[in-house]
């Protein structure tokens, strides 16, 4: 039986030969080097321009084959840390990352696990409000001409539909890299994947266009005018409305009905694009994790580009866990449980380079957190809700670090209000948390976070007991004070 592709309960996929189990070892080791890699260069301040080894040194130091070796430059390079450069004088590169394929990263995960456009605009409700208000906050005279200047673009454009441009100068007007990076990505998604409701005559898509118009330009004279709880309230407001119109018309999960994308011309970026394609043709097949979506020949003569092109599409696939290479007869792209590690390292490379504060980490995460434990709080009496958070605390295998275990119990609360986009958020901004600590504590303090994390479990406990009482306002009190304490603790 074929199961609905936005189902989110992974199914078993087939026993794998051994030429297949020594392919998913082989790839698993490249992303460790990968992740050793990237680790290297934030540890050493990210310095962009220089050449930190040649191959056969960067081989060396990592002791690895030449095949693993270059398929984890091909991900550090599609994390954009660094690249590989021929000649004499070549080796890997680091650079200044770039923020476009974190949003394809973002994108591949969501598309494959059928995120919804009503996830997306639950996410933009917890996080353009706060943006709203911290914009109003900072800014300044150079914000305020470009706040400006965004709404007489949006003017000049004068069209139906989503107006994007303020939503997303608001969030770089934040001064909050994650959050900025969040909201440029909800935005890009809403509009990419929203099926707009078609007004039955003019005078109503007039009507829409002058309502969003005004809202938009309420909000930005808040934000100007420097009230910051006015500029939250009617972002909040905006944003209801907003979500009422694009729900009145029936939303797929993401990826299905995708608008065809143009194929650029760099052979890279063209993998990209059809690794997306591919998705978008999964999705709308409705198959499951191990069915088989076409072999090497299917592909090409499907998508009539080269089989390099083709082979480096199925790479990302590969990577982003979407669907992996079965060898030999009866071989082909079979389909896989979705994994959002690689888009979780791709952000987490990126907000590293940025030298974001754990202020700014901290802030963006209570916006997360408490949204998703007032949605779990609310559901308390659901079995589920208690034996998940239970195990999450109580039951993790011994091989989990304490550091590690300190984050499922979070992570496991997102994950319990069925919205992927939260859950992806939080474990981002988790994650980076974890690689600061990982590179800034010394053996001594390492030892001394043993103990921290053990105390840990006892605060979770203390929230999880304020859940099950179905008690928001206790578990949400409890909750800040832990994350102010965990804030403390990364300073």
């Amino acid at each position: 039986m074929t199961v609905e592709y936005g189902d989110r309960t992974a199914t078993a996929a087939p026993a794998r030969d051994a030429g297949e189990a020594d392919s998913v070892q082989s790839r698993k080791l490249a992303a460790q080097v990968a992740a050793r890699i990237e680790t290297d260069i934030l540890a050493e301040g990210w310095p962009v321009g220089r050449v930190i080894g040649s191959e056969a040194e960067l081989r060396d130091r990592y002791g690895v084959s030449r095949a693993v070796f270059r398929e984890a430059i091909r991900l550090v390079e599609h994390h954009q840390v660094a690249t590989m450069r021929r000649g004499p004088s070549g080796g890997l590169v680091v650079k200044v990352p770039d923020a476009g394929p974190l949003t394809t990263a973002m994108v591949i995960y969501l598309e494959h696990i059928g995120a919804t456009v009503g996830d997306i605009l639950d996410a933009r409700m917890l996080l353009e409000p706060l943006a709203a208000s911290l914009a109003a906050e900072k800014i300044e005279e150079d914000g305020i001409a470009e706040l400006r200047s965004a709404m007489a673009r949006e003017a000049d454009l004068g069209t139906y539909g989503l107006r994007d441009l303020l939503h997303s100068t608001v969030g770089s007007l934040s001064g909050n890299a994650p959050l900025q990076l969040f909201v440029d990505v909800l935005v890009e998604l809403t509009g990419r994947y929203a099926q707009i409701p078609p007004p039955p005559e003019r005078a109503a898509a007039e009507a829409v266009n002058a309502a969003s118009e005004h809202a938009h330009q309420a909000i930005a004279n808040a934000i100007i005018g420097g009230d910051a709880g006015l500029a939250e309230q009617r972002t909040v407001r905006h944003l209801e409305a907003m979500r009422q119109w694009l729900l009145s018309a029936i939303q797929q999960p993401i990826g299905r009905d995708a608008p065809a994308r143009p194929a650029p011309a760099d052979g890279q970026k063209l993998a990209e694009t059809i690794a997306h394609q591919m998705i978008t043709n999964i999705a709308a097949s409705g198959a499951s994790v191990g069915d088989i979506v076409g072999s090497e020949a299917d592909l090409l003569a499907r998508y009539g580009v080269s089989r390099a092109v083709i082979r480096e599409a199925v790479r990302l696939l590969e990577y982003h866990s979407v669907a992996r290479t079965r060898r030999g007869p009866g071989g082909g792209l079979v389909v896989t449980a979705p994994d959002a590690t690689a888009s979780i390292d791709a952000v987490a490379s990126y907000l590293d380079y940025q030298h974001v504060g754990v202020d700014d980490l901290r802030t963006v995460r209570d916006a997360i957190e408490i949204g998703c434990l007032e949605t779990v709080t609310a559901r308390h009496d659901e079995p589920e809700i208690a034996a998940r958070l239970k195990a999450s605390i109580r039951d993790l295998p011994p091989a989990v670090s304490p550091a590690e275990r300190g984050h499922y119990f979070h992570t496991e609360i997102a994950e319990l209000t069925g919205n992927p986009v939260l859950a992806l958020f939080l474990r981002i901004l988790t994650t980076v948390g974890a690689r600061r600590t990982s590179t800034s504590r010394s053996p001594a303090e390492a030892t001394e976070s043993l103990g921290i994390w053990e105390r840990v479990d006892g605060i979770h406990e203390k929230i999880l007991e304020a859940i099950m009482a179905g008690d928001v306002p206790l578990a949400a009190h409890r909750m800040r004070r832990h994350l102010e304490a965990l804030t403390v603790w990364w300073q």
